[in-house]
């Protein structure tokens, strides 16, 4: 069983990382959904327009489908024949396995691919680096637009908006620096940190290397004007398509029968709540939900009941899409690629 091979792997550390984001679960949910009727939440829920369950649905696979695809042209300097397949597969994979362990599943999907197109695993983790740099990028681009086209007081329902703006601004400068650093002196810099770090920590400092190495290979496979500019278009079509999704999930169930509704409030809703992403909790369980929760309420004025609903049908869809497409692809799909206690050993490993 991959559960009883995870547990068996598992170094203190893990375990720590893995009760924490469980810890940070329980406090965001029970901030959502604290002094609401949950079984009023559920009934909402049931009352939902299936049409626009499966425009929601269907818009949740594009928005996968076209991350895969953008992953293709990152990868286009590395190896320009890589399989659509291949790269959609682990990464529906890699969610399926985010939405148990966070953040675990960006390594399922870097190995997963590694093996799969006969790539080094360390350019895949660079390539999956490059990504994150990029979606932190986009999502702070979005957020500032929300604030713009909003006619609500954003900044004063969520004061702490504009210091996380900041902080992922410079966290994407610091890897870009460092990226630059060790491409151009990378002699230098390695040296550097041996005789520093390594002082304290051989191991440590030689991780250090590696997640560098990590991110050079990262950065230097987006080459060309073609495949640099098809990434950036379509990392905008793919925070579009995010917007439509969350805007749909307003229409799915009804919020538009309350007050009017539009597409910029559906931006402003996918925004904040793509801030839940990065908290580390499984499948953004509970950090999604107060955000989206809270952006409903306290930005639009909705009732706490109705915004619980939309906050726990948009996500319990997206998390059984997840969940349902990584056991297909894995189980069906690649049965016959990679033995399942190999595979579990090499990602816990990494």
């Amino acid at each position: 069983m991959i559960f009883d091979k995870l547990k068996y792997h598992f170094s203190l550390k893990s375990a720590f990382n893995f009760l924490l984001s469980l810890t940070l679960t329980a406090v965001f949910l029970y901030i959502a959904f604290y002094d609401v009727d949950f079984s009023k939440v559920l009934e909402i829920s049931s009352e939902a327009k299936l049409l626009w369950v499966v425009v929601f649905i269907i818009l949740n696979f594009l928005g996968h489908a076209l991350r895969a695809y953008r992953w293709k042209f990152i990868l286009s300097s590395v190896k320009p024949n890589t399989k659509f397949n291949n790269l959609l597969s682990s990464l529906l994979v890699g969610y399926g396995v985010n939405c148990v362990t966070p953040k675990l599943g960006e390594v399922t999907r870097a190995v997963l691919l590694a093996r799969w197109e006969g790539l080094s695993r360390s350019s895949m983790f660079g390539t999956v680096i490059l990504e994150r740099v990029i979606d932190i990028f986009f999502l702070v681009i979005s957020v500032l637009i929300g604030i713009y086209i909003s006619t609500e007081n954003i900044h004063k329902e969520f004061p702490w908006l504009m210091n996380a703006i900041y902080f992922a601004s410079i966290f994407i400068l610091i890897m870009i620096f460092f990226a630059a650093l060790s491409l151009f002196f990378k002699e230098i810099f390695s040296t550097l940190i041996k005789k520093t770090v390594g002082k304290l920590s051989s191991k440590f400092a030689d991780r250090i290397i590696y997640i560098l190495q990590m991110l050079i290979e990262g950065f230097v496979s987006l080459k060309g004007i073609k495949n640099q500019s098809v990434t950036i278009l379509l990392s905008v079509i793919i925070m579009i398509i995010y917007a439509t999704t969350s805007y749909v999930g307003l229409l799915m169930l009804g919020l538009n029968e309350l007050q009017p509704i539009s597409f910029e409030m559906g931006w402003v809703v996918m925004s904040i709540s793509a801030i839940g992403v990065v908290i580390p909790t499984p499948g953004s369980t509970g950090s999604y939900h107060t955000l989206a929760k809270s952006t409903l309420v306290f930005v639009y004025g909705f009732n706490e009941t109705i915004s619980a609903a939309y906050a726990f049908l948009t996500h319990i869809i997206s998390y059984f899409l997840m969940i349902t497409s990584a056991l297909i692809v894995y189980f069906l799909l690649n049965k016959n690629r990679e033995p399942l206690n190999e595979l579990t050993k090499t990602i816990v490993d990494n």
